[in-house]
């Protein structure tokens, strides 16, 4: 996922934007609330880590003007506080959920799972293309039962490819939804990516499935 943490502290904002990549996902980080509106309104995120406590903006009027300007993004608010009325003010400010400081890392990904579920189908626990499965608990990616080691980049290389799976997706696409703002990407970064996920999922005869779409970009999936 490509995650916006608007944090002030620098050590826990440090910590956040470490622990979520180790775990496969891209993070940008702001350090206050009016930055991290604007970035809010212009990126495009799977889930906002708000801090209610801001300097610039405070985190219940980032959400509102989120909200009120059209942003769905779902928004995890992080607080110290979290007295009922506190929590209800969150929620009706456009928070999705409530997580109080200090807070343990698993839980804060499983919350993350949890408001970025939008299927009307029972949530599901793996992504699957073909015979290639990811565990999106563990991030064990598996093709045809071979377990397949993959970094943390990769993972989230091959994440965005299954879950836009048949479709064809740019290589803007791929830059804007796997690297972080504040990073230059080398001209050929994508395709080395896709050398190494072709290699290690197809490392024999098993059938390619990242295929090049000329002039266009890339489809994952079995070929047409």
């Amino acid at each position: 996922m490509k995650l916006l943490v608007i944090e002030d502290d620098p050590s826990l904002a440090d910590v956040l934007r470490r622990g979520l990549a180790e775990s496969g996902h891209v993070v940008d980080v702001e350090r206050d609330g009016s930055a991290g509106e604007r970035v809010a309104l212009d990126g495009t995120y799977d889930a906002i880590l708000l801090d209610v406590m801001l300097p610039g903006k405070d985190g219940l009027a980032v959400a509102r003007a989120l909200r009120d300007g059209g942003i769905h993004t779902p928004i995890l608010m992080l607080t110290a506080r979290d007295t009922v009325d506190e929590i209800v003010t969150g929620l009706d400010a456009g928070a999705d959920d409530y997580l109080r400081k200090p807070f343990v890392f698993d839980e804060l990904e499983a919350r993350l799972r949890s408001i970025t579920r939008r299927d009307p189908v029972p949530a599901r626990d793996a992504l699957q293309v073909d015979d290639v499965v990811m565990d999106l608990r563990t991030r064990i990616v598996a093709r045809g039962g071979r377990r397949i080691a993959l970094s943390a980049r990769e993972t989230a290389f091959l994440e965005y490819l299954m879950r836009n799976a048949g479709r064809v997706v740019t290589r803007p696409m791929l830059e804007d939804a796997l690297w972080e703002r504040d990073r230059e990407t080398e001209s050929n970064v994508i395709e080395v990516y896709i050398r190494r996920l072709r290699r290690k999922l197809s490392p024999e005869d098993e059938p390619q499935l990242i295929h090049t779409v000329r002039g266009a970009g890339y489809r994952f999936g079995t070929a047409p």
